[in-house]
């Protein structure tokens, strides 16, 4: 009983100190942002394994990812998947279909062909799920030319599932279609991302 009592003055004592506009995050590092967030749903990215970690208070699942085929880094127009600390700052298409093909963030009421096969096609086909990431890193991945948000950094579905598990994408980080749907049940508006690698 003590041990629950613990654990939910720990959330509320969290929930009331932890506020993007006042927390410095400059160049947190993992260990900190879990710290942080530890007693709130937040998500991991390391760009190195290519993999997503959804952690919970009692749980944690991992999913694999794709990244920027351009690499690393937060230049507008770079197509360059930018680090740091995140907020999802939008969930858009909830209860769409899988495979929803999203053109400027609305639906076209197509359904995407899903690619099984490591097959590189030139069109990036969002679809089924947006996670829309804001930066929270002044200079880094927030403001000016480094803004991931006027960016249009997602989380998101893709056309090309075979390419998941090695960086493919134009700046996003493109998951499996199930697994996004299942992701975007799982976290809300506020849900804080961290995007690292190991160097």
């Amino acid at each position: 009983m003590k041990k629950i009592k613990s654990i939910l003055i720990g959330i509320f004592l969290t929930s009331c100190s932890i506020n993007p506009n006042i927390v410095d995050y400059n160049m947190i590092d993992q260990d900190k942002f879990n710290n942080m967030n530890k007693y709130r749903t937040h998500i991991l990215i390391d760009l190195d394994a290519q993999k997503l970690y959804l952690k919970k208070l009692f749980s944690e699942k991992m999913y694999k990812i794709s990244s920027s085929s351009f690499g690393i880094g937060s230049q507008k127009n770079s197509f360059k998947t930018p680090l740091g600390a995140h907020v999802i700052s939008e969930k858009i298409g909830k209860k769409l279909p899988k495979g929803a093909v999203l053109k400027g963030r609305v639906w076209t009421n197509e359904i995407a062909e899903i690619i099984s096969k490591p097959i590189d096609i030139e069109a990036d086909v969002i679809t089924s799920r947006i996670l829309w990431l804001e930066g929270l890193e002044i200079g880094r991945n927030k403001g000016g030319n480094v803004d991931s948000k006027s960016r249009y950094i997602y989380i998101h579905g893709t056309a090309e599932e075979g390419l998941i598990g090695k960086p493919a994408s134009l700046g996003c980080i493109r998951m499996f279609n199930e697994d996004v749907i299942e992701l975007f049940k799982n976290v809300s508006v506020g849900t804080q991302v961290l995007i690292y690698n190991g160097k």
